[in-house]
């Protein structure tokens, strides 16, 4: 049972791949003055190259956290995640509202994802 951490440093790894289950630590948008669709668009797209980078991709998604800073803002969220998942194989999901690392951050999401 070997472990495997991609693009890691002091604190973390942004990637831990353990036997067939990849887990992505929490992503956030890097245009902090976006709004929220843009930043979800943004975290989706870096789900989508760390996912591809393991030779995964969103189809194979177990489940999702999404953690939002105001859930008035949930429906613009919403938008852009139902346009990027795959219908045919949702993942498990909770979104809630919570105080991100940085006030300007409007979405974190954190992802599992399988291999096979």
């Amino acid at each position: 049972m070997t472990i495997q951490r991609r693009h890691s440093g002091p604190r973390m790894s942004q990637i831990v791949v353990h036997n067939d289950t990849v887990y992505l630590a929490g992503i956030v948008g890097d245009d902090r003055s976006a709004d929220i669709a843009t930043q979800t668009q943004q975290v989706l797209a870096k789900i989508d190259g760390y996912l591809a980078e393991v030779g995964a991709d969103k189809s194979k998604l177990l489940c999702a956290e999404i953690w939002i800073s105001d859930m008035a803002l949930f429906n613009d969220m919403n938008a852009v995640w139902d346009a990027w998942i795959d219908p045919a194989n949702p993942p498990t999901r909770a979104c809630g509202q919570v105080p991100l690392a940085h006030p300007d951050f409007k979405v974190e999401i954190i992802v599992r994802a399988a291999l096979d």
